[in-house]
C-alpha cells in the first residue's frame, strides 16, 4: 500500500453540464494517458463517480501523484471559460464527504487545492480548499 500524504482537491474547469466520459475520453485521446486525472469526480447533482480505486496512482498534480488522491468537482469555470468556484450545494456537500472518507484512512494527509502545490500555475479548483477544509 502506497503512503498518502495529500488529499488534492481539483476542478474539471469544465461546464458543470460535462459528462464523465467526455472528461475520460480528454484524458485518454487528446493527453494520451492511461490512469485517470482523479480517484473520484462529482456530477452537478452531487453523485460521486469513482474513476480508479486508492491504490492506483492517477494524473492530478505532476510530481506528487505518487502520494496523493485526487477528488475533482465538474466546472470550475464560466460561460467565458474564466475561472470561478460555481460548485452547487450538492458538490460542496460531496466533496465535503469524501474528504471526510479519506481523512479517516489517511490521517496524517494533507487537504489542499491544486493550486496550492509549488510551481502550478492554475486556479483550481477555484477557492481556497485549505482554509474550507481545515475543520475536517
Amino acid at each position: 500500500m502506497r503512503t498518502i500524504k495529500y488529499l488534492v482537491v481539483h476542478c474539471t474547469a469544465t461546464p458543470h453540464v460535462t459528462s464523465v466520459d467526455a472528461i475520460r475520453r480528454y484524458w485518454r485521446e487528446h493527453l494520451k494517458w492511461k490512469s485517470p486525472g482523479y480517484h473520484k469526480v462529482v456530477k452537478a447533482n452531487g453523485e460521486v463517480v469513482t474513476l480508479a480505486p486508492d491504490e492506483q496512482v492517477c494524473n492530478g498534480v505532476a510530481g506528487f501523484n505518487s502520494a496523493s488522491l485526487h477528488v475533482s468537482y465538474i466546472g470550475g469555470v464560466d460561460s467565458t471559460g474564466k475561472g470561478v468556484d460555481n460548485r452547487t450545494q450538492g458538490q460542496k456537500d460531496a466533496l465535503s464527504q469524501v474528504l471526510h472518507e479519506w481523512r479517516a484512512k489517511y490521517p496524517t494527509a494533507k487537504i489542499q487545492g491544486h493550486r496550492d502545490f509549488p510551481k502550478v500555475a492554475k486556479a483550481c479548483p477555484c477557492f481556497d480548499a485549505i482554509p474550507e477544509y481545515a475543520h475536517i
